[in-house]
């Protein structure tokens, strides 16, 4: 289903995964341009693509980038039980698995390569850099969920106690927690639009999506070093759902020699779609402008890709000759 919104091509196609599950994908090019760059969109947990993260898209496709974007497992409009994630490790190779052959197509290959992931999907784009720390070419992370805010986060005890029972009853909706809703986005109308749209699972989190989530987060917080990609980094200073303290102990330690931390105050969580019009453009103008600044230095990837290529054709020339 192709249509036309704003100069801006809209398009939505089903594939499957490697277990056979259908999942939905969406993606928002420029027309009358090239262009500049592709821009991969990992959404947060219970929230989709096609309707949540539809003015994100469209605001970078207006800026001259093309956004593909996909729903996980058991989430907006892809196959699965709705809110259920049974590995974070399949999400992740999902998600590699189609962004990388969106890049493979012939028209993209010469094109550069950014995630920008939200929440949950911080955690997604920030773990698909360190399975393939070559092939992208910067991460935008909102509010990654590098920790999960002890504000939301089951107790200690209680933890205990559902890791146990999720070998049991995985699926059943029982982790006691706030209302994610409330708590994330600032703006009443936002939050009415969500809890209006069908594509979010608005139920409490299931067993083994609540540990999945929170041995993701642990594991990830302990390896923060191995993140070598360029990134930038944007979090509320009022955030209460995923913890800002890690996302400016990942600028701290994290292997990147290209990495920036903004922190917004007195926003929320929801930085993307969350606040008020006036926040959303100061957040929006510092993505722009990073991503513009990177597109513009030339693509070093490209450059090593192409130097490792002229490597082994030497190779290979100079074992023709001898033999």
């Amino acid at each position: 289903m192709a249509r036309e919104i704003e100069n801006v091509r809209y398009d939505e196609e089903y594939i499957l995964n490697r277990r056979g599950l259908k999942l939905f994908t969406c993606k928002w090019i420029p027309m009358n341009q090239q262009p500049k760059a592709l821009i991969f969109i990992c959404h947060g947990y219970a929230m989709e693509c096609s309707v949540t993260m539809h003015s994100t898209a469209m605001r970078l496709a207006k800026a001259g980038f093309a956004i593909h974007g996909m729903d996980y497992e058991g989430h907006g409009k892809s196959s699965g039980l709705q809110g259920f994630v049974n590995k974070m490790e399949d999400v992740v190779n999902d998600c590699i698995d189609y962004f990388s052959s969106v890049c493979e197509i012939k028209e993209n290959r010469g094109k550069m390569r950014y995630l920008l992931g939200e929440s949950m999907g911080g955690a997604v784009a920030l773990n698909m850099t360190r399975m393939k720390p070559d092939y992208w070419d910067g991460a935008v992370l909102v509010a990654p969920m590098c920790k999960i805010a002890e504000d939301v986060k089951p107790s200690p005890v209680m933890q205990n106690i559902l890791t146990k029972l999720c070998q049991i009853i995985p699926t059943w909706r029982i982790i006691p927690t706030k209302d994610i809703i409330d708590v994330a986005f600032k703006v009443p109308s936002v939050r009415e639009e969500i809890r209006a749209n069908p594509y979010c699972y608005k139920g409490r989190p299931r067993l083994k999506t609540g540990y999945e989530l929170l041995k993701s987060s642990i594991e990830l917080e302990k390896n923060l070093h191995e993140i070598s990609v360029p990134f930038i980094v944007l979090h509320g200073e009022e955030d209460r759902v995923t913890e800002k303290a890690v996302s400016k102990q990942l600028l701290d330690v994290s292997a990147s020699t290209d990495k920036s931390f903004k922190l917004y105050p007195e926003m929320w969580h929801g930085l993307l779609y969350g606040e008020p019009l006036e926040n959303i453009e100061i957040v929006f103008r510092d993505i722009t402008n990073w991503l513009d600044e990177r597109t513009s230095m030339g693509n070093s990837r490209l450059e090593r890709e192409q130097k490792l290529k002229n490597e082994d054709l030497s190779k290979a020339k100079q074992v023709t000759e001898i033999s």
